[in-house]
């Protein structure tokens, strides 16, 4: 870590944003000694602050009061708590359970773990499909419902899945689910869609003889899938829970950060520029996106085979919780990156497409 501080001056600083965290009111020496540093007395405690507000870490709001983070300061913290960050196996395995009710559609397990870190930090909180340039099937598969309903089921590239009813307007039999799912991965798995050309789609139909029209059914709701794949998208829940914090209660403030969260694009941008495998932490003017510059990002990428396939985090004011926002959002991404790859490898395995009658 850069510029370190001593072991007392750390000490302090943690304290300091902890307090202001917890009460929103600047910190005085006489409260770390009495609540955090018994050793220390006021005056030892007041001197290393006035050190800290020099180097920039501490802020003094009013000449007669106490200190507050800096921004400089919530970062000096937060890198402490990343070289500190430890994720319990308990908490891993119980929202690893509650994101396999979500099985299949990463859309859905994304929102899913959107939805527990903003219940559990009491933030807004985010959900981040990357945008792709294009989608590429690894696989198909298509499975006999009834004898008008088929589901298709497509693995894309980036460990994403899709699903689409088929429903149709003639009866088929299980036979035909399974005839169809074979011609498509022969004829169209390990291909983007804009490298799928009229010779192929015509061979795949030759194959399918008598049932090209189902063919025709599952490549039209192929072009569909993927397609909402490559647009990329920021899902966000429980913006209400902004109003709860008084740093909000500024108007003008609320309004760009509202602002910025419509936009969306340099939410997004930021999140891209995020390298690593580690815990994003944007804090203040760090933000790309100009609402955001008074608020602050913690968010993880998640990958599958060292690519992208989503992101979760949260957004509130710079006064957060940091220690139980990142545990808590690093835990579900580790949760949802293990949900997925069972999901892949359900997916990979030999299926029988056939349902009994």
């Amino acid at each position: 870590m850069e510029n370190e501080l001593s072991r007392r001056r750390e000490q302090i600083l943690r304290a300091v944003v902890e307090a202001y965290v917890k009460y929103g009111e600047p910190i005085g020496s006489k409260y770390i000694a009495e609540n955090c540093m018994p050793n220390c007395s006021p005056a030892t405690i007041r001197n290393e602050m006035a050190a800290l507000e020099a180097l920039g870490y501490l802020e003094q709001p009013h000449t007669s009061a106490g200190r507050i983070p800096s921004e400089h300061g919530y970062r000096y913290y937060v890198d402490l708590l990343a070289a500190e960050y430890k994720k319990t196996k308990a908490e891993s395995d119980f929202m690893a359970d509650k994101l396999r009710e979500k099985r299949h559609e990463l859309d859905k397990i994304l929102a899913e773990a959107s939805r527990i870190a903003g219940s559990m930090t009491g933030l807004t909180s985010i959900a981040v499909k990357p945008k792709t340039a294009s989608g590429k099937v690894i696989r198909f598969e298509v499975m006999y419902y009834d004898s008008k309903n088929l589901v298709l089921v497509m693995l894309l590239s980036g460990g994403n899945t899709k699903t689409r009813n088929l429903r149709l307007s003639y009866d088929v039999l299980p036979s035909d689910a399974a005839h169809l799912s074979a011609t498509l991965n022969a004829h169209i798995a390990g291909h983007a869609v804009s490298e799928i050309t009229l010779p192929m789609m015509m061979a795949a139909e030759r194959e399918m003889g008598s049932e090209a029209r189902l063919f025709s059914a599952a490549m039209k709701e192929l072009y569909s899938g993927v397609e909402e794949q490559s647009d990329g998208d920021l899902r966000v829940d429980g913006v209400d829970r902004l109003l709860e914090f008084p740093e909000y209660a500024d108007t003008s403030r609320l309004r760009n950060l509202l602002g910025a969260i419509e936009n969306k694009d340099g939410i997004l941008d930021t999140i891209a520029d995020i390298g690593g495998d580690d815990l994003g932490v944007i804090i203040g003017s760090e933000n790309a996106a100009e609402g955001m510059r008074q608020s602050a990002l913690v968010v993880k990428k998640i990958k599958k085979d060292g690519k992208v396939v989503g992101a979760i985090g949260v957004i509130g004011p710079a006064r957060m919780d940091y220690a139980t926002v990142m545990r808590t959002v690093g835990a579900l991404a580790e949760s949802v990156g293990r949900v997925i790859s069972e999901n892949l490898a359900a997916l990979e395995s030999p299926k029988d497409n056939t349902k009994k009658e």
